[in-house]
């Protein structure tokens, strides 16, 4: 039997497209789509821009989903940052207007507008409903923005009352503070993922992918500085897919590859899978992460990782299925890469295919199944 309402609270970046249509950042609208079959209603209440949208957003496919604008918020200047004090009462009207007849809130943190409304919903709300805190962002991060310790504090006090979902498996985590995967996967992505990787051979040359913002704090100038230290013949090609305000500097600095590289800018799921079956390494350098999603897409099809060891990155990624490197040590990410580049290939393929069962645990039926035993009860 389904359960009444479910809103969920979020920043994600919607828009229109050219025919009027809501279209929202693609691996959240999987998820919110997914999550509708399960809900009479579910209301999504999140960021609307007049603006042009890019390619990985994707529309709704479900009747009973209900998006409810707010006004975006946030920036890099200070004025952007004190503006979203003329936006919390509409924030807050759109709030409190959507969870009438909820039977399960989902606030997704962290995010500036995390610093208004775990108060409201700790001290001003008559809760009728279940609320749980999806936790994105890196959990272990000790030198984090300060909203975003703020937040970090105020949920593992218990202060909001209520269970939060994080990525990894922490020491002296609280007990209402439950380690979850982030869900990106069907069950028909594990399946055509085992047939890809079944016939996947790790002979150079490789293919080398990244999934992300085109920017320093996702490690891409690492990336180009370890693409410079490796033979050309041994690069088939090279895929970066995301966009970022560096990508003139970016193609600039990547001319040395002549035609083996290629910039796709944001893709929907489905364009970002054709190219991760076909991929060799993932490459993902960054200075911080909770658990990126495209890990375990990568995973799926046995594309082995080459990332760093921050957020809950290591406690899925070793020397078994991938190669970390540490965000702290002196040894670079390009000698990383390197020692991937020529290992044996059988060896490649056995981290491949121990990959591909880290990737198991981030369907969208583990996850419904984990909020069922684990969230929805008293």
């Amino acid at each position: 039997m389904k359960k009444k309402k479910l809103v969920i609270i979020s920043h994600t970046e919607h828009y229109t497209n050219e025919n009027g249509i809501i279209m929202g950042w693609g691996s959240t609208v999987n998820e919110v789509n997914f999550l509708a079959d399960y809900w009479e209603e579910v209301y999504h209440v999140a960021c609307f821009y007049d603006t042009k949208m890019p390619l990985s957003s994707l529309p709704y496919s479900k009747n009973n989903i209900t998006f409810v604008p707010i006004p975006p918020f946030g920036g890099k200047s200070l004025l952007d940052k004190v503006l979203i004090f003329t936006k919390i009462p509409k924030i807050i009207s759109q709030v409190v207007k959507s969870l009438d007849g909820a039977s399960e809130v989902q606030l997704r943190l962290p995010t500036s507008m995390g610093l208004f409304l775990l108060p409201l919903f700790s001290f001003f709300i008559n809760r009728k409903f279940i609320l749980w805190v999806k936790y994105a962002g890196n959990w272990g991060q000790e030198k984090g923005p300060l909203s975003y310790r703020i937040q970090r504090t105020w949920l593992k006090k218990k202060w909001a009352n209520c269970k939060v979902t994080i990525n990894g498996f922490w020491e002296n985590q609280p007990k209402h503070c439950l380690s979850f995967e982030n869900p990106c996967l069907t069950i028909n992505d594990l399946e055509e993922g085992k047939i890809i990787s079944k016939n996947k051979k790790f002979d150079s040359p490789f293919i080398f992918t990244f999934v992300g913002r085109l920017e320093s704090s996702k490690g891409v100038d690492r990336i180009i500085e370890a693409l410079q230290s490796i033979p050309l013949d041994k690069i088939e090609k090279v895929n970066f897919i995301g966009d970022g305000e560096k990508i003139i500097f970016y193609k600039e600095k990547t001319t040395f590859l002549k035609e083996k590289i290629q910039y796709h800018g944001f893709l929907d799921k489905e364009n970002v899978h054709k190219i991760l079956l076909e991929s060799h390494f993932l490459l993902l350098p960054s200075d911080s992460e909770g658990f990126p999603k495209v890990i375990a897409e990568a995973a799926c099809y046995g594309v082995v990782p080459i990332v760093s060891n921050v957020g809950s990155i290591g406690h899925y990624i070793n020397e078994t299925n991938g190669f970390v490197w540490n965000f702290n040590s002196k040894e670079s990410y390009a000698i990383v890469v390197d020692k991937a580049i020529y290992i044996d290939s059988l060896e490649l393929k056995e981290q491949s295919n121990r990959i591909q069962e880290v990737a198991q645990k981030f369907t969208f039926i583990n996850y419904l199944e984990k909020l069922n035993h684990l969230v929805f009860i008293s």
